[in-house]
């Protein structure tokens, strides 16, 4: 199906109604009712999701059961706040930014300054690394800040809302096409980090809860609502020494999965 809407004509034209918007506003309408829990039952059997590993599974709709909070001590944090860890379960490929530009392999390329609608900011990341983690259906949709520090006014951008899946990264720069928000983060050991959450089709929210000011490492900073989804993160020059396995595993045109709290670096400050 998604071969079909990105790669042929006629599915180029459906693509403009289910890409927008306003027709995910309507699809979230619905998944936050409850005439929505009757597809809870097969969404957590068809995805293997272990309901004793959360909080609650007594859900209002089905939006309670995409975005139901694990138990605490389930997504550990490292114990050295050096450690860089993955904000967020997912499938991670790491990049460099050269000359400004992301480069994936297989998939559109996009500027820096395009994903921020910002050039001064995007230049902090030149030479720097960008961090892309994948969330699918059945990952956990919530996500935490990966340091201590202040952050910025969540800056929010309009677009569309393609599928993050790669036949649409393929296609399209869908990073700088699709709705975002990102956070700009002074951390404690990281140096300026900007997080950016990107919306995909049918994800009919990013929410995030704070505003500017202090936070903490491990704090859940927001949650994604129905939807495949991604994060991006992007880190100055200098700031983290990735683990090489990231960046050989990108190379090859594979994605490593993480948990939230995963080690994935070290700060180089």
């Amino acid at each position: 199906m998604l071969r079909f809407l990105y790669e042929t004509v006629p599915g180029r034209a459906a693509l403009k109604v289910l890409a927008s918007p306003g027709l995910s506003r309507l699809a979230g309408r619905f998944l936050d009712s409850s005439l929505s829990r009757g597809l809870i039952p097969r969404f957590v059997k068809g995805n293997g999701i272990r309901l004793e590993d959360y909080e609650s599974d007594n859900f209002r709709c089905f939006n309670d059961c995409f975005t139901r909070k694990i138990h605490q001590g389930l997504r550990p944090l490292p114990a050295d706040p050096n450690e860089l860890m993955a904000p967020c379960d997912g499938l991670l490929s790491a990049y460099r930014v050269e000359e400004g530009a992301v480069l994936p392999i297989k998939q559109s390329s996009y500027t820096v300054a395009d994903l921020l609608g910002d050039r001064t900011l995007a230049e902090r990341y030149r030479d720097g690394l960008c961090l892309v983690f994948r969330l699918c259906v059945d990952h956990y949709h919530r996500y935490c800040y990966v340091d201590d520090g202040t952050k910025g006014p969540n800056i929010f951008l309009p677009g569309r809302l393609h599928t993050v899946r790669p036949v649409a990264l393929a296609a399209r720069p869908v990073f700088v096409q699709n709705c975002r928000e990102y956070t700009v983060m002074d951390t404690d050991h990281f140096g300026r980090v900007t997080q950016v959450e990107v919306g995909a089709m049918l994800v009919g929210k990013i929410r995030n809860h704070h505003g500017p000011g202090p936070v903490r490492r491990g704090e859940e900073k927001g949650m994604f609502l129905y939807g495949g989804s991604t994060i991006v993160l992007l880190l100055e020059k200098g700031a983290v020494r990735l683990d090489q396995t990231f960046l050989q595993a990108t190379a090859r045109g594979e994605e490593c999965p993480v948990q939230m709290g995963q080690t994935i670096g070290q700060a180089c400050r």
